[in-house]
């Protein structure tokens, strides 16, 4: 890993990354900006789990995971093991209804206190011109509720379908996202290492 700095106080070091995609539909779109994203991550040295409701079956909300009965769901726990080491989390969501996808919101709920004081990434799309930016303010107030710290930088995929292959690779023309990833991953890389720096130092009172 190269052991430049990125500033005066944070050497690159591996970060851990979940990386959540919320689309269960048949034929899903958002997959593949999920990919994309994993794959530039991993470029960068950090290590990336990729939480996926189609490979892991979340139940309807009805408590969090930590007060799941133990061995009820170990692919949950095997999950919420990971977001408790994680130093941050991207968040791929599609629009619906000028909102975000019901799966997504419904794994989201499972965890909480795992998130705290760590940033979240946001990653939206959508078929047409807009790249679903209208769920950008749903998603920054429910994970700020959930604990996240949102970095200002999005990433909006438009017609996504045309964007990526299935492997998540760029495929437009001039390689349009490969160029607009950076300032995303730069400015969540930066805040994961200075919240886990102040996390290591201490976290705030309660009282």
């Amino acid at each position: 890993i190269n052991a430049e700095y990125m500033g005066p106080f944070f050497p690159v070091a591996m970060l851990r990354v979940v990386v959540f995609v919320g689309s269960v539909r048949e034929g899903r779109q958002g997959i593949k900006p999920a990919r994309f994203i994993a794959s530039k991550l991993q470029e960068r040295g950090h290590e990336v789990t990729l939480a996926d409701p189609m490979q892991i079956q979340f139940p309807l909300f009805a408590g969090f995971a930590h007060s799941f009965a133990p061995g009820a769901h170990p692919d949950i726990d095997a999950l919420r093991a990971k977001i408790v080491e994680a130093d941050g989390f991207v968040v791929v969501c599609g629009e619906y209804n000028h909102s975000i996808p019901p799966a997504l919101s419904n794994m989201l709920d499972h965890f909480m206190p795992e998130y705290n004081y760590k940033p979240a990434a946001l990653v939206t799309y959508s078929m047409g011109p807009f790249g679903g930016v209208r769920s950008v303010s749903q998603l920054r107030s429910m994970l700020g509720e959930l604990g996240m710290v949102t970095v200002s930088p999005t990433m909006p995929v438009a017609q996504v379908q045309n964007a990526f292959d299935d492997s998540g690779a760029d495929i437009t023309p001039n390689k349009e996202y490969d160029g607009r990833v950076a300032r995303v991953l730069n400015d969540f890389e930066w805040y994961a290492r200075a919240l886990r720096t102040a996390r290591d130092a201490g976290l705030p009172s309660a009282q």
